[in-house]
């Protein structure tokens, strides 16, 4: 089903979601001023159904449970069992059930890296920046090789505006994989925030690595100036095969949009775009994470 409503503010878009029952929908948006914030143009913003909970996952959570309360198990074992639980926790969206987990699982095995990697992740979100670091320099001390301690401590030093050397960590993420696009724009983002003019000449450098016929390469082209939003928005369904493959599109489209939004000084769409986001329910997505990371920072510094 397609509904195509006419509206004068992106924001009414959040009171539609909770309105549509479909698995696709499409709205027209439109800003009514020219002033920086408020852009005159016209977008069909496509969006989905929220993902719903996985079943499998909380029959999962009951049987973890079950054994972490019944069974004598050594330190170590027990620790895998609460990390576990802890990343289906994670994958639900609870993430103070799964920050508890996380908690227990490294009292019980100090040197579980991949622990330290989620509490880091966990820190950055509550704006614990120097925490999040100690977490995440825990990570590569234990396994130097750990690629998304080099993501996820290079997005702590970008949200902790220290972007030198957030983009040292994300250019160190990227090397392990040159050709994967969403890599190439968290090392544009860390450079943009220090020299916007450097970080498009070297994304134009970094964009040869990659493969146009990836869809994720869209976001880079329209980082790049070579697409439209509106082109962007509407290739967002092109091979998709299910729901749940739309909704985490969306979900990283919807992200990349509202930095670029942001970047331009257009925060009511930004926010927007942040929130639709958060509509999508992909709980494990950077992108969704860090939606609601800069929604707390644009409400703590009067933006929204």
């Amino acid at each position: 089903m397609k509904v195509h409503v006419w509206i004068n503010r992106f924001r009414t878009l959040r009171k539609l979601l909770a309105l549509c029952v479909s698995s696709v929908a499409a709205i027209m948006l439109t800003g009514c001023q020219t002033t920086p914030e408020s852009p005159q143009y016209v977008v069909t913003v496509p969006f989905a159904a929220p993902l719903p909970s996985d079943y499998r996952s909380e029959v999962a959570v009951a049987r973890y449970t079950e054994l972490i309360e019944q069974a004598e198990l050594a330190n170590d074992q027990q620790a895998v069992l609460y990390y576990d639980r802890g990343k289906l926790f994670e994958s639900l969206g609870l993430t103070t059930l799964a920050r508890i987990d996380f908690s227990r699982a490294i009292n019980l095995k100090p040197d579980f890296a991949e622990v330290y990697n989620f509490l880091g992740i966990h820190h950055t979100l509550m704006q614990q920046y120097s925490k999040a670091y100690e977490m995440f320099d825990s990570v590569l001390e234990l396994n130097a090789e750990h690629e998304y301690a080099y993501l996820n401590r290079g997005i702590a030093l970008y949200y902790g505006e220290r972007p030198e050397l957030a983009e040292d960590d994300l250019q160190a993420f990227l090397n392990f994989a040159p050709d994967d696009p969403y890599r190439v724009l968290w090392v544009y983002l860390a450079q943009k925030a220090q020299d916007s003019q450097r970080a498009q000449t070297s994304l134009n450098n970094m964009a040869q690595a990659l493969d146009p016929q990836n869809w994720a390469y869209k976001l880079v082209a329209y980082f790049k100036g070579d697409i439209s939003e509106q082109d962007l928005l509407s290739s967002l369904a092109d091979g998709v095969e299910s729901h749940h493959e739309f909704a985490e599109r969306l979900c990283e489209a919807y992200f990349y949009l509202a930095k670029s939004h942001q970047a331009q000084g257009h925060n009511t769409l930004a926010s927007d775009y942040f929130k639709l986001a958060l509509s999508t329910n992909v709980y494990e997505f950077v992108e969704y994470k860090y939606a609601r990371l800069e929604l707390d920072i644009m409400a703590g510094e009067g933006a929204l």
